[in-house]
This record gives structure tokens, sequence and C-alpha cells, in this order.
């Protein structure tokens, strides 16, 4: 068994790909310096780079220690094909190496695939030669990442919650979206509670919204800070405004265990300037928000909105709502909802 050892100051793990060819994944860890916490290269293919640095991102969820002071630098010498992804294990494992997580005993040669890194769970592998030394993901080999230190896995340690806020663009692609919110114990968190959430596949500007936002929330709770670490996924990661932060919030509230849970989805539009103080304010889009939420709801789902919404409300909305089996409540802040 391989135990953690000082960080290097570079890490190497090579992976097969589906022609035979040898992929070879480097990482490299240097001083933050204000940048972000995982950098990726993906050999020109932007795509890859921005899978690689999202699954890097959700693999660490498990990981009981945090450390935001370096940056980890990732790059891969050849571009795999575009539906690809047995790479993937070897990017974790690269990641894991240079920061001292894993320290394996000689050279590795890895290829595995997952649906759910942020439990830290290997579904499987998909190359079928693979030399006798290779560590291969998968039930029948490494079936979740603690297994390398002798851990448990964690997955159980890992609670996630969803809830949902409509996306309206005035077009066919209205829909109601969903935000998961995955959160796992945090032992002796010294940094700001903002560097322990990660939410793969954002824009730096989204990314901060929704640090801010949640952040902001579990102040309001009183002794929520310091205690998580927290992966957040969106169904669209590309959209604009921010009505999604009160959906971000329950979502949050309720993986936690904040917040009593509803029979069927939580959908809720709102935002705030305060979040700190659990207040609930306005967003723009009343009508075409709400006819869209009707339009989708079904029994036992709970439908959150901002308490200034009150008087644009028809009755015959809160009326067709109920007809549905589902709720309508207006808030003004967070709470037991």
């Amino acid at each position: 068994m391989s135990v953690p050892t000082e960080k290097r100051h570079g890490a190497e793990v090579r992976s097969v790909l589906a022609g035979g060819a040898l992929l070879t994944v480097s990482a490299t860890v240097r001083p933050r310096a204000g940048r972000a916490d995982v950098k990726c290269s993906g050999a020109g293919d932007a795509a890859v780079a921005e899978r690689m640095q999202q699954v890097v991102r959700l693999a660490r969820l498990t990981e009981g220690c945090f450390d935001s002071r370096e940056q980890v630098v990732i790059s891969i010498d050849r571009a795999p094909g575009r539906h690809e992804r047995d790479w993937e294990l070897a990017v974790v494992l690269a990641d894991r190496m240079v920061r001292g997580v894993w320290q394996p005993v000689g050279p590795v040669l890895a290829n595995g695939w997952s649906e759910q890194w942020q439990l830290g769970r290997v579904d499987g592998h998909d190359v079928a030669n693979a030399p006798a030394h290779a560590l291969l993901g998968g039930p029948q080999g490494l079936g979740w990442l603690g297994a390398l230190t002798g851990q448990p896995d964690s997955a159980a340690s890992v609670a996630s919650a969803r809830a949902w806020f409509p996306l309206h663009c005035g077009g066919i692609n209205d829909s109601l979206c969903w935000v998961e919110v995955n959160v796992h114990p945090l032992a002796g968190a010294d940094g700001e509670e903002e560097e322990t959430i990660a939410a793969p596949g954002l824009d730096p500007v989204q990314l901060l919204a929704v640090r801010q936002a949640l952040a902001g929330a579990r102040h309001f709770d009183g002794r929520a800070l310091g205690r998580w670490r927290t992966v957040v996924r969106f169904a669209q990661a590309r959209f604009q405004g921010n009505s999604f932060e009160l959906a971000l919030v329950m979502a949050d509230r309720m993986a936690r265990g904040r917040e009593f849970l509803a029979r069927g989805r939580v959908i809720a539009s709102g935002c705030s300037g305060a979040w700190h103080a659990g207040r609930v304010d306005s967003v723009e889009g009343c009508a075409p928000k709400c006819a869209l939420i009707l339009q989708q709801a079904v029994a036992g789902d709970r439908i959150l909105l901002p308490k200034a919404w009150e008087g644009a409300l028809a009755q015959e909305f809160l009326d067709a709502v109920r007809a549905r089996g589902a709720s309508v409540a207006l808030v003004e802040r967070i709470g037991i909802i």
C-alpha cells in the first residue's frame, strides 16, 4: 500500500488510447498567487482541457483535507479521440500524485472513466489489451479512489441535492434547469469559504457568483462555514443572470440537512444582494417564468418565488398550480421553508 508523502515538483501518468498509442499526463505544482486552482492543457483541444479540469475538480470532493495555496498545472501530450474518456483516471491520479495525496512506488499506467467522480467512484475502463501492470478502473479493478491509500468507499459521505430554476430566453430553449450541490465533510479548512466551493464548467464570473451566494447563505446559518467541501453542477452551464441563486441556495441547504424535502422537485427563482442576512430579492421575468413553471409543474413539486412577486401573480396561476398537486410559497427570507 502506498501512503502520502511530501509533494512532488512533477508527476507523470500514462494511459492507453483506443488506437493503442500511449498518452502521457504531466502535472506540476506551483504557488497559487491568485490564479485558478487547476490549469489544464489538452494538446490544443479546448474541449478536452475543459473536461480535464472538470474531472479533477469533481474527483477532489471526497478528499478530507483542503489546501488552496497551490495551483496544479496538468497537460497531455496528445489529444484523445472526441468520444474517448478512458484517460480520465490518469488525469485524476496525476493530480493526486503531484499534491502528495497518493505516492506510488513506480511508474503508473492507468485507464478508467466515471460518471460520478464527485463520489470518488471509478465506473469502468474501455481498454481491452492493457499491460498486466496497468491500473484499471471499475468493480474488478480500482472501484473507488480511496482504495489507493487503503481508505473505504466514501461515496456515502457525500450528500447531494438538486433544485430547479426556470431558464427563460423567449424561445424554444426555455426550460427548467437543475442545479446540483454535492457536499463532503471537510477536516480543517484554513482558507476562505469560497475557495472550498468548485463549480466545474462555469466561467470565472459565474463561479464567483456561485461562491458568493453559497458563502453568504451559509454565513446566515451561523455555524455552517468551514465544514464542507463543495462541488456544484448545472444541467446547462451556459446561461446569464442571477435568478438561479435561490435554487442554488435551496439545493445546498437540502444537501446539508438544513431544509425539509419536498415530495417532488424544488423549483425556485430568486436572487439576493444580502444572502448573509437570509434575504430573498426579486428577479426579472415574473410572467414568462411563471408560465414556464406552470407548464412543467407536476404533483409534489414545491415552487418558491420572491415575496416581491406577490402583487404580480394572478390568482389563476396559484389555482392552476394547486390543481396540479404542487404548492407555491412566496418567500422573503431563507430558513425552514
